[in-house]
């Protein structure tokens, strides 16, 4: 998903901003709306010391006065192309770094990097490289979405690189993670599928169904074989009908089952995403970007693998068909959305962007909710949750804008 050397557009800038007189020390923030995984807290307050949270304010502590806003846990992204116009898929070392900046500028403190369809010795090089990255903290882990998806439902993933999931070359790309792959996006109906569901679930990788053409009953097994994630629910499978529900009903029907859904307002009408938020829970839904080179970059023409994209009003289609092709969602906008458009609660939009992501890639015990001795990362807003501040392992990556 590389940018076309001629994509236009205008970064954010992509430097730290940390508030001058914070950076690094103990901080307690005062006077916030504090959402807790008990619920939100008035006049709260939260307290900072090197990279945790802690229970007291730690001496010698600076405070800041964020009364009037909101604060709750950075956001956590499990499905994630790029940005900046950068992409995590062909991009160096630096472009990678700078789409997970140009992603944490927005809130998002913890990023599972995704591949799109490619040759199988390109995408197992490209895990060695993101593998690095993952073993230095600067992402959670590698999602591999396709090419072991069904060309009935490809999406803008290039047909002529598809392939059925045969479990040795799951396992191909699994070994070339090196431990750091966290996701693999399969249609589970296709010959090897159910067999690579059980390879994925002993190796302890999350097993998504998507870009899928299954039936309910196929879905169900999938489920059944281990499958606990429904990538971009809706987007890439058949719809839901009354006599053939297909996998849509399958996968919000389990509870053992995650719906990633993709809050912009153009990969899901409002009254869908009610449908699944509410039939699954704020605790089995987790809103994801899907998010390719021209997050938070802007308009212009880009790559994805061989395809041509060209994004326009902030929408990505493939320039050969017109169609949907990632998006250019950051997740400050998937939550100030939610809120004041969907009419979802700012606790159930903290679960669905935090916590439940969290839980699922198995880091809740560091990260996805404030509390004394996980990592300070930390999202603040106005009260008309406006972005004015994001805090990543004790360090401002924008400081606190009061003004």
């Amino acid at each position: 998903m590389a940018a076309h050397p001629g994509a236009r557009g205008t970064a954010r800038p992509a430097t730290d901003n940390p508030h001058p007189a914070t950076a690094g020390h103990p901080t307690v923030l005062t006077g916030a709306t504090v959402v807790l995984p008990t619920g939100a807290v008035e006049n709260g307050r939260l307290a900072v010391d090197g990279t945790r949270i802690t229970a007291a304010a730690p001496q010698n502590a600076h405070f800041i006065d964020v009364t009037g806003h909101w604060l709750i846990p950075g956001f956590v992204d499990l499905h994630n192309h790029g940005g900046g116009g950068a992409s995590f898929t062909s991009g160096s070392v630096d472009d990678i770094l700078k789409g997970i900046h140009t992603h944490r500028l927005h809130g998002t403190t913890t990023l599972v990097a995704s591949t799109v369809t490619g040759d199988m010795d390109f995408l197992a090089r490209r895990a060695g490289l993101l593998s690095e990255l993952a073993e230095q903290g600067e992402i959670a882990g590698i999602h591999f979405e396709g090419p072991f998806i069904s060309p009935c439902r490809k999406g803008a993933h290039s047909e002529d690189l598809l392939r059925d999931p045969d479990p040795a070359e799951v396992r191909k790309l699994i070994d070339a993670a090196r431990g750091r792959a966290a996701m693999v996006t399969l249609a589970t109906e296709r010959p090897g599928g159910l067999d690579s569901v059980r390879l994925l679930a002993e190796h302890g990788v999350i097993a998504a169904i998507g870009h899928t053409d299954a039936t309910y009953e196929q879905t169900v097994e999938a489920i059944d074989a281990g499958a606990t994630v429904a990538t971009h629910l809706f987007n890439a499978m058949p719809p839901l009908g009354h006599r053939s529900p297909g996998p849509i009903a399958a996968l919000l029907e389990d509870d053992r089952v995650t719906v990633e859904l993709i809050n912009d307002g153009t990969h899901l009408h409002p009254a869908a995403l009610q449908l699944a938020f509410h039939r699954a829970g704020a605790r089995r839904v987790a809103f994801i970007t899907d998010a390719m080179d021209a997050a938070g970059f802007g308009d212009g023409r880009y790559w994805l693998g061989p395809l041509e994209v060209e994004v326009a009003d902030g929408v990505a289609r493939l320039a050969s068909d017109g169609t949907i092709a990632g998006s250019t969602l950051t997740l400050d906008r998937a939550f100030q959305r939610a809120v004041t458009v969907d009419g979802l609660s700012v606790e159930d939009a903290v679960q669905a962007l935090s916590a439940t992501p969290a839980r699922l890639l198995g880091m809740s015990d560091r990260i996805g909710s404030l509390e004394p001795g996980k990592d300070a990362d930390l999202v603040l807003l106005d009260a008309d949750f406006e972005l004015k501040g994001v805090m990543r392992r004790g360090e401002w990556v924008v400081g606190p804008q009061l003004g």
